[in-house]
């Protein structure tokens, strides 16, 4: 199969050119072609996909409110239609019992191969080691000190390869010796919902502290002498800071482009943080959206406090961004917002993110011999096409 565009996003470079992919890989990258046998996308961008490292659910589907197989599969398909062609599937701070089950969800749909939507790279648990001061949404009564022991209960029948992320508190009693296990096999850590001031993460970053969960929210502030985790996110040059749902109601853009004037470009990260509110199981009132979110049937009915109301199939793709920021909308936001390119949309949602999780030499660029992710995108930045490995799964 070959893929022509006039603008191809390679990682130093545009090019109008062509991309030959054959058994999920990109096989080659070359600047003309005599055949007449490709698929042409014209002028429209063809970038590397997104990688959504924090997911609890979204569109169709949530893994956090639903937990099934079937949940998690149309999740992955309603990633595509937002360019993300691969992702970390994320709990919440839960019961044992529910952190097993969600675990197990996670192995089995990698043992079964599915192949509808985007690729699921592993799981990303975050909590339940982290502090109750600084739980924002999640549930206090789970919130637990680190624990080896506990963590490989939790992991259910999932093999400690496959946990590619953990947020975690370093503050709290047992932290070091749990980084110091997580390290020695090869997990990320990232710093959230903590209470941790300046010196513990000093101490605590040769650990394998190497990164801040949804910066800025759920955390210690900065103060001029208690810089706390906002102010060592901001610090330490080798932390990634994540950043999720671009909407201007958690995190401002003026914040976010402080990290960015700060930090450059090559340490941030974007996620969705996302957790499929259609699929929620009984009436959720979203403070920040200021949003009842009741369930009916197939239906989910959102009533305002501005006193509107809508009712919408909460298993098709329409108007789901009036039910939850998707991936999609925060890229959006960030170039209007904060006068990103999508060359430097490239780099925090798709190569960073691969970069973090260990993954980059497989994917998060358009390389000769890495998987065939890719995102077509027109000048409005709506996705036309999205591709995981080499096969197409979505056309809009």
């Amino acid at each position: 199969m070959i893929i022509k565009s006039n603008n191809i996003y390679l990682p130093n470079r545009t090019i109008d050119g062509y991309i030959e992919v054959s058994e999920g890989k990109i096989a080659s990258i070359f600047t003309s072609y005599d055949g007449d046998d490709y698929t042409d996308y014209g002028d429209s961008y063809l970038i590397p996909g997104f990688i959504d490292l924090h997911a609890h659910g979204y569109g169709m589907g949530s893994f956090t409110h639903e937990g099934t197989l079937d949940s998690l599969d149309r999740m992955s398909q309603s990633l595509l239609t937002q360019g993300v062609t691969s992702f970390l599937p994320t709990t919440g701070t839960e019961s044992l019992d529910s952190i097993i089950s969600s675990s197990n969800v996670v192995n089995e749909f990698l043992d079964k191969d599915y192949k509808n939507g985007a690729n699921v790279l592993g799981i990303h648990y975050e909590g339940p080691f982290i502090n109750k001061s600084r739980k924002g949404m999640q549930k206090e009564e789970y919130c637990i000190n680190p624990s080896i022991e506990f963590f490989e209960k939790m992991m259910g029948d999932l093999s400690i390869d496959k946990v590619k992320l953990i947020t975690i508190a370093p503050e709290l009693d047992g932290a070091k010796t749990f980084c110091q296990y997580a390290m020695k096999n090869n997990i990320q850590l990232s710093i959230g919902h903590s209470d941790a001031d300046f010196e513990t993460i000093r101490e605590m970053k040769q650990y394998g502290l190497n990164g801040v969960t949804h910066t800025f929210s759920g955390m210690k502030g900065f103060h001029h002498r208690e810089l706390g985790v906002a102010g060592a996110a901001l610090y330490f040059d080798d932390l990634y800071c994540e950043f999720a749902k671009q909407t201007g109601l958690t995190v401002l853009p003026e914040a976010l482009d402080l990290a960015i004037r700060l930090k450059g470009l090559d340490k941030i990260t974007l996620c969705s943080d996302s957790v499929g509110l259609a699929h929620v199981k009984k009436p959720f009132y979203h403070y920040i959206r200021q949003t009842e979110f009741i369930p009916d049937g197939d239906y989910i009915i959102l009533k305002h406090d501005d006193g509107s109301v809508k009712r919408i199939n909460r298993f098709t793709m329409d108007d789901m961004d009036d039910i939850e920021i998707g991936y999609l909308t925060s890229v959006k936001n960030l170039i209007k917002n904060n006068n990103l390119s999508l060359r430097n949309i490239t780099k925090i949602a798709s190569e960073n993110t691969a970069k973090y999780i260990n993954v980059f030499d497989r994917k998060g660029s358009i390389e000769v011999n890495k998987d065939a992710d890719l995102v077509v995108m027109d000048s409005c930045y709506d996705v036309i096409s999205t591709y995981v490995n080499g096969e197409l799964r979505y056309k809009n």
